[in-house]
């Protein structure tokens, strides 16, 4: 039999059975699953186990703070970024100029790879110098893996809520690379702000919602200006502001 192509196989053996495309399609999703490492789905695994277990109460936030940030460095960058196809999920991909753009990650259909997912996921993607502006949360927990480029991560802890401002204190403030990670839970660390130091540079983002019952607090983000008057002991009052304000402040 001669040397063909996935387009010759195609237009040979199926006709108008099968377009080209979708063939190529199916090719590229084997492909994927054959290169896949067994490590980097039970890596996947395992975090998804700890979204469950913290929805479950068998975990506290902050311990599953310490539980994912430990998971998170035996992460195989370079393999998880196979398997979520992110070549092709940044090809020719436009930035946005203020502030980071959104991508939604699709897990492929392989053994091992679960549908039943205890977190929300997402990728930020950034031109050098825009940030994942700074916010707290509500009554959820996130956790970032940096998947290209370098970024400076700074996290506060959430102190003290008024209406109009939000007392804060220092925690983290360093650089960030391939493969790092931190983490945010209503308990420790609440507020955060990554800024790109070179681009286009890739946050990898879980969040787990609605971890606490007992917080009657609307579930979701608090957008804040953290370079507010400085108070005794290292705290900041910082005042709350919307995600225009935000994005022109820091976007």
């Amino acid at each position: 039999m001669p040397n063909l192509s996935r387009r010759e196989f195609a237009q040979q053996a199926l006709g108008s059975v099968l377009t080209v495309s979708l063939l190529e399609t199916l090719f590229q999703c084997d492909a994927i699953a054959d290169e896949a490492k067994p490590a980097t789905v039970k890596w996947l695994t395992d975090v998804n186990q700890l979204g469950w277990d913290l929805k479950g109460k068998k975990l506290s936030q902050v311990e599953w703070q310490k539980k994912i940030e430990e998971l998170y460095k035996k992460a195989d960058v370079a393999d998880f970024l196979r398997l979520i196809d992110f070549d092709k999920l940044t090809h020719n991909l436009e930035l946005v100029d203020v502030g980071a753009k959104s991508l939604s990650v699709k897990f492929p259909q392989i053994e091992g790879v679960t549908d039943k997912l205890a977190w929300g996921r997402q990728i930020f993607a950034l031109k050098k110098g825009r940030s994942v502006v700074p916010h707290g949360h509500n009554n959820m927990a996130t956790a970032f893996l940096i998947l290209k480029g370098e970024f400076r991560g700074r996290h506060f802890d959430r102190i003290e809520d008024n209406d109009q401002h939000m007392i804060i204190k220092p925690t983290i403030d360093r650089k960030f690379t391939v493969g790092e990670c931190s983490t945010v839970s209503d308990d420790k660390d609440n507020v955060h702000w990554f800024q790109a130091l070179e681009g286009p540079a890739y946050i990898f983002n879980i969040h787990v919602m609605g971890i606490n019952p007992d917080n009657t607090e609307p579930t979701g983000r608090i957008y804040i200006d953290p370079n507010g008057e400085k108070l005794k002991d290292g705290l900041i009052r910082a005042r709350r502001v919307d995600y225009d304000e935000v994005n022109k402040l820091y976007g």
